[in-house]
């Protein structure tokens, strides 16, 4: 689909995402440093956002429990405050905000990130 790039990591144990945070926190991405962000009722680990759109991001298929597969994908930034403020200045521009997440640099250089978080991912053999 035009604008969206995710990707499947199956891991060997079996992780929360707080637990899959854990194993990979200190170590260095080429999507920048993960945190685990709280983004609607749910926890994901988020990379830096390259912008308001352009996010690399790994959620898990589970709400609750452990998993062994999990998805990396490109997304708009998350958290709250990012997810209000994006629908806020999508309505004011008629949808023309969300243009940028689906094409541009930015958007060609956060699906390549996505596809190298994956290789990095696997490399760590979690």
């Amino acid at each position: 689909m035009l604008g969206v790039q995710i990707k499947h990591l199956k891991t060997k144990n079996k992780y929360t995402i707080e637990e899959l945070y854990e194993a990979i926190k200190d170590k260095q991405f080429s999507a920048g440093v993960p945190t685990l962000t709280k983004h609607g009722f749910t926890q994901l680990i988020a990379f830096p956002p390259l912008d308001r759109q352009n996010q690399v991001q790994i959620v898990s298929f589970k709400m609750k429990g452990q998993a062994q597969t999990f998805q990396i994908q490109k997304a708009e930034a998350a958290g709250i405050d990012n997810m209000l403020g994006n629908m806020a200045i999508n309505n004011l521009t008629g949808g023309l905000f969300r243009w940028k997440q689906i094409a541009g640099n930015t958007a060609k250089q956060c699906e390549e990130l996505v596809k190298l978080t994956l290789k990095e991912l696997e490399a760590l053999d979690l």
